[in-house]
Formats: structure tokens, C-alpha cells, sequence
């Protein structure tokens, strides 16, 4: 969704808009993110208005994401549900080598007389998704012996494990 920076008012105005499943996964997988999915268009709904120069936006985004399970590797969905928010100075206020402080981070820059609000949307999404993709937080992942799947049953694999190279220490000596 892109606004023109000069219908952006002091009073504030709301908009709602589709985040597409294609444009967000391809996003996933520019930056590296391989194991989530989103299935579904994603709904936005977005404030925004304008304080001086600066461009002020909020919002939530309510969408479905699949995700394989970093343990068992098995396929799994999870409802990504947040709220956003993002501050846009215009580039010339932009300054050379300066160290950003905690409440900076939402904070980004516009060039020109549009806004694009999708891929600062888009990258709210990426930063919302879990580290670590989990399809249950007692996950048992899978058995390094045998590959069985541990969350779904048991298999007769001896948890004890042995390094080979130290293997020479355990035979008795004669």
C-alpha cells in the first residue's frame, strides 16, 4: 500500500489493506528464513499521521503461518498476531554516523512524496516470527539413533551415547 506524503494529516487517518502471500515469502526467503510459511493473504490495519516533517504509523496484522518444527521436523501452523509501529523521517534528516539508541529502532527514513508501507510491513512480519521454530515447546524431536519421531512414540534406542574415540577406555585391560 503506498500514501502520498502530502495526504498524510496532523489529525490521523486509517486505512486497512491485504499483505499478499507471495510478496511476504518472498521476503522470507531474501533474508534466509527458510522454515516459515505464510498460507494465506495477510490483513493490515494501519494509523498514521504526521507530526512536522515525521510520519507516524501503527497497526496490527493477523495472519496463519506454517512452520517445520526445528526438533522433528514436522509441519505445523501458528496464528501470527501483532501490532506494529514505525516512524519515518525524511531523508534529509538523516545523519552520517550516529549510534542508534533503544527507541530508534522502529525508526526509519522516506525519500520522495510516497510512502510504501509494504515492505516496512513485511519486515514487522519477519521480526515477529519466533527464533527458533518449535511445534510445541516440550518438542522431543527425533531419535539420533533411529530417526522415529519421539513426540508420536517411543523407540528402543539406548539414550547412552559413547564417543567411538573414547571407546578404548572402557575395554578392561589383561
Amino acid at each position: 500500500m503506498k500514501i502520498r506524503v502530502e495526504k498524510i494529516r496532523e489529525t490521523g487517518e486509517r486505512a486497512t489493506f491485504i499483505e499478499e502471500v507471495g510478496e511476504i515469502n518472498e521476503a522470507l526467503s531474501r533474508t534466509g528464513v527458510v522454515d516459515y510459511q505464510f498460507r494465506a493473504p495477510v490483513p493490515v490495519d494501519v494509523y498514521y499521521y504526521r507530526l512536522g516533517a515525521d510520519l507516524f504509523f501503527g497497526g496490527h496484522f493477523a495472519g496463519e503461518v506454517a512452520g517445520t518444527c526445528a526438533r522433528c521436523l514436522a509441519d505445523y501452523s501458528f496464528p501470527l498476531d501483532r501490532e506494529f509501529t514505525f516512524v519515518l523521517k525524511p531523508t534529509a534528516q538523516q545523519a552520517g554516523n550516529v549510534e542508534l539508541k533503544e527507541e530508534d529502532v522502529a525508526l526509519s527514513f522516506y525519500q520522495g512524496d510516497e510512502v510504501d508501507l509494504g515492505p516496512l510491513v513485511r519486515e514487522a512480519m519477519i521480526l515477529a516470527l519466533p527464533t527458533r521454530p518449535l511445534c510445541r515447546d516440550d518438542c522431543r524431536g527425533l531419535c539420533p539413533r533411529c530417526g522415529a519421531n519421539r513426540n508420536a512414540a517411543a523407540c528402543e534406542c539406548r539414550d547412552e551415547w559413547v564417543d567411538p574415540r573414547l571407546e578404548i577406555l572402557r575395554t578392561p585391560k589383561s
